[in-house]
């Protein structure tokens, strides 16, 4: 028998139990949706993973930040510094001095140094706890933030240790509603300073509200509020960023050697990248130098890893739906049995009852696979929507591969789970079939 006919008449009993069909390609539709939304949620967490790094500068950025000294190595190490730093330990050798000797280096373009705290700050009967971001000059030309109005603090100002801040967005309007706050005097502990400008509105990255914070010189934050030497971080803008890697190595020796940290080996004929290597052992450095790229890097396995994970526990719905395939196809075989038997009495051969079968649960498969596409795409676009409106940098993308993936999978259970029903089928006895009638 040809392949039309066989098609034809497949497709007829599916139309003729269109409850019992449509039950079936539910568990699919379900399975398939699922699919679609994980991809779709990966690509859209990448996104806004990959804004939010670039957020602190882009791929010509270097940043250098402190790390517990650990006993372990690679990733174990990593964990072990932060989990010291949430328990309290404090690192206190990152200094301003690491900072302009890094500034010499022949490759940096320039750079800022960052501490944060929380403090109350006052203005008037307003009182607000803010976090107050102590940073160089600087940084108004390396990061993202723009003045909206009035001016950042100089270099000149930072050195001298002034007593100037500039508002966020959103505390400026906690502190001064409508009213203009340039020149007016806010207290930070029980030290004045005076307003000089105001950040144009940013928003959050990773988790930190940029509108909410109070910019300070670093140098007048150290000294008259908090009582320190050192800071939390660095970030470093370089010239050419073909030889970032050889740059970051370059920071790297800078500091270890300003740190007192166990000396390397240095050979005036070989490269600094071949220097690196040298730099095996890293568990005693009380700092971590990463450039931009090498987080995107990062970050691009971590979602892929958090994808392959979703996907493993979608897998079990899309299972889930091939043995409702399974039940339903093995009723319909004991529903027809006369059917069958009939066929085969008036000559259809094991192919043709196989094949038949087999186009049935693989219709099924196919057609549940595009209605869960469909509806897929549709639940991602609102988690999308629903993202942007909260103010978050989701792209709304299908890609390609996750309709790859689901049409496949929607035929692949439809063969794998239709097999034994069609084949129980195809080897029925035409008399023992008819007799069933």
């Amino acid at each position: 028998m040809k392949l039309a006919p066989i098609f034809k008449i497949s497709l007829t009993s599916l139309k003729n139990n269109k409850v019992r069909t449509s039950l079936t390609v539910l568990g699919i539709v379900i399975g398939i949706a699922s699919v679609i939304v994980v991809f779709s949620a990966g690509e859209g967490i990448s996104s806004l993973i990959v804004g939010q790094i670039e957020s602190f500068g882009g791929s010509d950025m270097i940043e250098t930040e402190i790390k517990v000294p650990s006993t372990k190595k690679g990733s174990a190490g990593d964990t072990q510094s932060a989990t010291a730093m949430v328990q309290g330990v404090q690192i206190t050798t990152l200094s301003l001095e690491d900072m302009e000797d890094i500034n010499k280096l022949s490759n940096v373009k320039e750079s800022y140094a960052g501490i944060m705290g929380q403090e109350q700050v006052n203005y008037g009967s307003e009182t607000k706890k803010a976090m107050i971001m102590g940073v160089s000059a600087s940084f108004v030309d390396m990061d993202d933030s723009e003045i909206d109005y009035g001016n950042f603090f100089t270099d000149a100002e930072d050195k001298s240790l002034s007593k100037v801040v500039v508002l966020g967005y959103k505390m400026k309007e906690k502190l001064f509603g409508n009213s203009d706050p340039l020149g007016k005097f806010i207290k930070i502990r029980k030290t004045k300073f005076r307003v000089i400008g105001v950040m144009k509105e940013r928003g959050a990255v990773m988790t930190m509200d940029f509108d909410d914070m109070v910019y300070v010189p670093v140098r007048t934050l150290q000294k008259r509020v908090m009582g320190i030497d050192h800071v939390l971080y660095m970030m470093h803008r370089v010239y050419d960023t073909t030889i970032i890697k050889e740059t970051a190595e370059d920071i790297r020796v800078v500091i270890r050697e300003n740190h007192d940290l166990d000396s390397i080996p240095i050979d005036p004929k070989v490269s600094v990248v071949t220097i690196g290597e040298y730099m095996t052992d890293t568990s005693k450095d009380d700092f971590r130098v990463v450039t931009m790229t090498e987080s995107l890097e990062i970050m691009s396995v971590v979602t892929g890893a958090i994808t392959l994970l979703l996907l493993a526990i979608v897998a079990v719905s899309l299972v889930v739906g091939g043995v409702g395939i399974l039940n339903i196809m093995y009723v319909v075989v004991t529903e027809r049995t006369a059917e069958i038997g009939l066929r085969k009495a008036v000559g259809a051969k094991y192919a043709d009852i196989m094949i038949q079968f087999l186009i049935e649960a693989v219709l099924i498969t196919i057609v549940g696979g595009v209605v869960g596409i469909i509806i897929g795409s549709l639940l991602s676009a609102v988690i999308a929507f629903g993202a942007n409106s909260y103010g978050l940098e989701w792209d709304f993308v299908i890609p390609f591969k996750s309709i790859v993936v689901a049409l496949g999978f929607s035929a692949f259970f439809g063969l794998v789970f239709g097999i034994y029903p069609a084949r129980k089928a195809a080897r029925m006895d035409p008399i023992a079939a008819l007799r069933n009638e």
